[in-house]
């Protein structure tokens, strides 16, 4: 059961920072998770009056804030075409429309959730955090942060470069978590793939070796995977054993560097 002394809407990030100091204090972000833990918080921060709920297109990036929900990720016409469709294929599954409405990308982020989808996306995209303390952090950097730190997550930017994405899950039900999740792209001629829910979070990794430098076809595509399922650590839970995960893993990152050759 959750029990929450204080409830407070700060007014400026300034005030949103010093409350989240205190270690029984917390930011609620869309309070989907949060409602389903055993804990006592004694105040609880809304972000909501901060302006947070928007995106914002500029010339060389779109701009994400904390409280935007993930459905509007889903549906939102200009992300969606900068990505192929990714960020609707990376949350189409989670959970129903209802859901999605209320999760928000600040509170699907900052917990460095290991079942995440977006954390998987966003780690390909060389998209950027902005903390209001510590300030702009490559989301590599951000998911690497001890779960400790305490910060209010502003926005992430997502440059508006050329690229082609793909986001690929396995799942053993429509709307379960994932059992895995991969996300791979080509941006400036560079492939990075990311793979989360091993169960751990998210990990990117980039084609170091220039397996697919010469191109993609999928000789090259299958040994890309193979290096990937080699590099990664994974382990076993109730969804799928960590045998399982390696393979699947070798599957999923070749379908999808195989979908970039496709567009």
């Amino acid at each position: 059961m959750l029990t929450i002394k204080n409830y407070v809407r700060p007014k400026t990030l300034d005030e949103a920072y010093e409350l989240c100091q205190k270690k029984t204090n917390v930011v609620l972000g869309g309070m989907l998770w949060l409602k389903m833990q055993t804990r006592n918080v004694n105040t609880a921060i809304d972000l909501c009056d901060l302006g947070l709920d928007r995106v914002s297109e500029e010339e060389d990036c779109y701009r994400i804030g904390a409280m935007v929900s993930l459905r509007m990720l889903e549906t939102h016409q200009g992300l969606n075409a900068l990505t192929q469709n990714a960020f609707a294929e990376s949350v189409q599954h989670i959970v129903g429309v209802q859901f999605r409405n209320g999760a928000t990308v600040g509170g699907s982020l900052y917990g460095r959730f290991g079942f995440s989808d977006v954390l998987t996306l966003f780690q390909v995209l060389h998209a950027k955090v902005r903390l209001h303390h510590m300030g702009e952090l490559s989301m590599q950097e951000f998911a690497q942060l001890p779960r400790g730190t305490r910060d209010i997550l502003v926005e992430v930017i997502v440059p508006k470069k050329p690229m082609k994405v793909c986001y690929l899950s396995q799942r053993n039900t429509a709307t379960d978590f994932p059992v895995l999740a991969c996300a791979v792209s080509s941006v400036d001629g560079k492939i990075c793939c990311a793979v989360g829910a091993r169960p751990a979070k998210a990990i990117a990794l980039s084609d170091e070796t220039g397996i697919l430098a010469n191109g993609i076809d999928l000789e090259r595509a299958q040994v890309f995977g193979d290096y990937v399922a080699q590099k990664l650590d994974f382990g076993s839970n109730m969804r799928a054993s960590a045998a399982y995960r390696k393979k699947i893993c070798a599957v999923l990152v070749r379908r999808a560097v195989l979908s970039l050759k496709e567009g």
